[in-house]
């Protein structure tokens, strides 16, 4: 805690401030680094300066604000819960562990996060830094990435958290793996810890934390056709649930064996739309890595031949001019070829 002080960065949702603005923090930083985040949070507050600002926003909006930093999920929790907090409680964020954590999208880390930073209630954070320095500091076996991991890290961490303090405890410990403890070549010089770790000791820090071997992550092929009209393009709207739930799109989908990526577009597109195109010119292949699956995406130029739109998967559709596409929330992989869009 003492390093900690001495060296820990000034990011805009760390002294006192109000929980909801350290919640938003902690939602934002699950899975996406530092620097990403600042820009974001900041237009985020300043768009939403307080829980019943965001409760009152409208999903789509909050998409918008969201795009380009991922885990859409996050975005629609975030909303969801903030709309229960202000309709069921009163705009008052619990303060305790289970109630806080039966809000959607408030998991063990975020919980035990916000509420020992904001509230200095005991609860111990796991995350990936702190999974590597307590896998090194005391030589932890169980693979990082194994299903028993987060209890018997979360064991371990609640074994040293210093409960005076807890708060500043946990982002200590966040900060040594963040900046010191890193996951390669870690400056062991500059450790506060470095006289009690197991690792460094038995100079066998590349060795931990442990991970078990990772499956291979499939590659998914897909079509996708930006279809013209009249001086428009037409985009849909996806389901609120699932991966990129409640995000627009230009239709498409998978290409299936023994198919053209041509055929897949046309077929796609009649079966999610409705709608017959034809004149298909080739504009660009877009790579994209989610958690689990890659995707090699053909996009092309469709000409609108026939048919009135009868949705089949998305929820709402549009026929919107080319500088109006900047009003919706994309998904990363339409947003690497929208600047190649002309009508």
């Amino acid at each position: 805690m003492a390093w900690y002080r001495a060296n820990c960065r000034q990011l805009p949702w760390r002294g006192d401030i109000p929980v909801y603005r350290v919640w938003v923090s902690e939602v934002m930083l699950q899975q996406t680094q530092v620097k990403t985040v600042i820009p974001y949070y900041h237009k985020f507050m300043a768009t939403w300066p307080d829980l019943k600002d965001l409760a009152a926003a409208d999903l789509e909006t909050v998409l918008k604000a969201w795009e380009g930093l991922g885990y859409y999920a996050r975005a629609r929790n975030l909303h969801k819960a903030a709309g229960i907090v202000v309709r069921d409680m009163g705009g008052i964020i619990p303060d305790d562990y289970k109630g806080f954590k039966n809000l959607p999208g408030v998991g063990d880390y975020i919980a035990s996060a916000v509420l020992s930073i904001a509230g200095s209630k005991p609860h111990a954070v796991v995350d990936g830094n702190v999974k590597r320095v307590l896998a090194r500091l005391l030589c932890v076996d169980t693979p990082v990435n194994h299903s028993a991991a987060h209890n018997a890290y979360k064991a371990i961490a609640a074994s040293l958290l210093y409960e005076k303090d807890p708060g500043t405890y946990n982002q200590a410990i966040m900060e040594l793996g963040a900046l010191v403890c890193t996951p390669r070549r870690p400056d062991c010089d500059a450790c506060p810890l470095v006289r009690e770790c197991c690792a460094c000791e038995q100079q066998a820090t590349a060795l931990f934390p442990r991970r078990t071997e990772k499956k291979k992550v499939p590659t998914v092929h897909i079509a996708a056709g930006i279809v013209r009209k009249n001086g428009k393009v037409l985009i849909t709207r996806r389901k609120l649930d699932g991966l990129l739930g409640g995000l627009w799109e230009f239709p498409g989908g998978k290409v299936e064996p023994k198919e053209s990526p041509e055929q897949a577009c046309i077929r796609e597109i009649r079966e999610e739309t409705g709608v017959e195109t034809g004149n298909l010119q080739f504009l660009t292949r877009v790579f994209h890595a989610y958690t689990h699956f890659k995707i090699e995406m053909d996009v092309f130029f469709c000409d609108y031949l026939s048919g009135r739109v009868t949705l089949n998967g998305p929820i709402d559709h549009k026929w919107v001019r080319v500088d109006e596409l900047h009003r919706f929330p994309f998904p990363r992989a339409n947003l690497k070829f929208m600047e190649l869009i002309c009508v």
